[in-house]
């Protein structure tokens, strides 16, 4: 899905004319009082993130409006669109972000939300007890995603094997595609992460992690992999210069918020996410859902981000490390 700065420059220009603004402004760069456009993702916990801020009006609190978040299923068209500016805060994984900036895609890494901890193989417990049991075999993934390529590199440098030579992959549009896969037998493993461990771990009991990507990178590195992040245009900071920190104020208030008080948070996104509130409750309190706030204001947030693009780049799972350029 690399997006040229000219496609996306093409693309701001035809939405600017549409809706009558200069075409080199276009709709993204209209007054800075129109209301933030961001996104979410179903199923998955994205959607607990933008509704906690949405029931606690976290954005008024910090002086700005957010707009109702579109809501996608399909992983490759929530990064598509956010790459073509069709809305302009966009919550994924923080290397999906790195790669797109690399290919000069106007956009900045706000902060970090989690780590990878959050991230796991699975299989059947009569099958694989280990990645190297999956040499030869099937594992769903969904291949578009930050999270695979990070995978991939951990697996390959803790346990030296590759997923893409090693074993054969069967591409995903969606996390809980491929646990749904491995629980109906059509694949020896799945890679997804949660909720959807938590919720297959709980109607399939057969079923078990085989690798946790964030403890396989802690125990090597003795640092946390960070993994999900706020990825935001470069349009939306030049039109707004507070935005930045009032985003991060945001998010930041959102974390702090679910982990002081998580049955009250799940309560208030209920099923919305796809998933019983049960079993959401079950995946942060357990912390296999990972919620951990990182500014890339801040200097300890850049070196995890630059360490973890470091490891990335080593293993050609980057082209390179970002410059300072890529953090809000």
């Amino acid at each position: 899905m690399g997006l040229t700065r000219r496609s996306f420059v093409r693309s701001a220009a035809a939405i600017g004319a549409v809706a009558g603004l200069s075409p080199v402004i276009g709709r993204a760069a209209a007054h800075a009082s129109e209301p933030v456009r961001w996104a979410s993702l179903t199923p998955g916990f994205t959607v607990l993130v933008t509704e906690y801020i949405r029931y606690h009006k976290l954005d008024e609190k910090n002086g700005f409006k957010l707009a109702e978040p579109i809501n996608y299923t399909s992983v490759p068209t929530y990064y598509g669109d956010f790459v073509a500016g069709n809305y302009d805060v966009c919550i994924g994984s923080w290397d999906t972000f790195a790669t797109r900036y690399l290919s000069r895609v106007p956009i900045k890494l706000l902060c970090n939300i989690s780590t990878a901890q959050m991230i796991n193989i699975m299989a059947p417990k009569d099958g694989a007890k280990s990645i190297a049991d999956l040499r030869g075999k099937t594992l769903a993934a969904p291949q578009s995603t930050g999270t695979y390529r990070m995978v991939r590199a951990v697996v390959q440098d803790v346990l030296n094997i590759d997923i893409e030579k090693d074993m054969r992959v069967q591409n995903v549009t969606n996390p809980a595609t491929s646990v749904t896969l491995l629980r109906a037998g059509s694949v020896e493993g799945a890679l997804s992460w949660e909720p959807n461990i938590t919720n297959v771990m709980k109607d399939a009991p057969n079923l078990h992690v085989i690798f946790n990507a964030g403890d396989a990178y802690k125990s090597k590195y003795g640092h946390d992999l960070p993994y999900f992040g706020v990825g935001v245009t470069d349009t939306l900071l030049k039109k707004n210069p507070k935005v930045g920190e009032q985003l991060n104020n945001v998010f930041k208030d959102c974390i702090n918020g679910i982990l002081a008080d998580v049955p009250g948070a799940v309560k208030i996104v209920g099923e919305r996410t796809g998933f019983a509130p049960v079993v959401l409750q079950e995946a942060i309190s357990s912390r296999r859902l990972s919620f951990k706030f990182s500014s890339m204001r801040d200097e300890d947030g850049r070196k995890s981000v630059t360490a973890a693009a470091q490891f990335l780049a080593t293993h050609k799972l980057l082209p390179s490390v970002p410059d300072a350029g890529f953090f809000a």
